[in-house]
């Protein structure tokens, strides 16, 4: 007779908490754990223990899916990059709506309101995961390189659709944007800074660009 776990059968692949509760996707469990430790504690309180204990699993769960910890950050890194997809679609699909300005202004606050500045503070606490992540990752800290590749994906749009001059260098505009709000949201126990301060920053990376 199969193990029943609440109201179905456990089936292969599954993996069961200390409670008995089954985790059909224990990696994005682990994932999602990684998150809020990251923000509360920074990446200096991200450890094996740690994300498994908030994930509510066996210490060896994590071990199971992944060689060692640094394969687990690796794979979790560029899981939270691939989310960007989503911002991304978003922002070029406002392209030609709303001003120039404005628009990349919420892109980037919603970028670095995430967890994406903790990530990049964990890339450059561990040595180790910076080298797993060239192997896939060759240029560049993932997050910034892939949020400044979205920016100017769009800048390049907003180009052709005349709202940017025709001659700005949007990659160039969209790597200084990036790096610029990196900066105003860094302090991970300061105050985050308004929106009022993100549009300026973004309003004078863009003075006499946009149209």
């Amino acid at each position: 007779m199969p193990t029943v776990v609440g109201k179905r059968p456990l089936v292969e692949g599954d993996v069961l908490t200390p409670t008995g509760v089954a985790l059909r996707d224990v990696r994005e469990q682990l994932f999602d754990a990684s998150d809020r430790i990251l923000l509360r504690d920074g990446p200096t309180g991200l450890t094996s223990r740690a994300v498994t204990a908030e994930a509510g699993v066996a210490k060896g769960v994590l071990h199971k899916y992944f060689a060692d910890f640094d394969a687990f950050l690796a794979e979790y890194v560029l899981a939270r990059v691939h989310r960007m997809d989503a911002e991304a679609a978003v922002l070029n699909d406002a392209a030609g709506t709303g001003t120039v300005v404005d628009n990349v202004a919420g892109s980037v606050t919603a970028l670095f309101q995430s967890v994406a500045v903790a990530i990049v503070a964990l890339i450059t606490f561990r040595d180790e995961l910076r080298a797993r992540l060239r192997e896939t990752w060759p240029a560049g800290v993932p997050v910034l390189t892939e949020g400044a590749m979205m920016i100017g994906r769009y800048l390049g749009e907003e180009q052709r659709l005349g709202r940017v001059a025709a001659d700005a260098d949007v990659r160039t505009l969209a790597a200084v944007l990036i790096g610029s709000g990196h900066l105003l949201f860094a302090d991970r126990t300061g105050a985050r800074p308004d929106a009022a301060a993100v549009r300026h920053m973004v309003s004078t990376v863009l003075a006499g660009v946009t149209i």
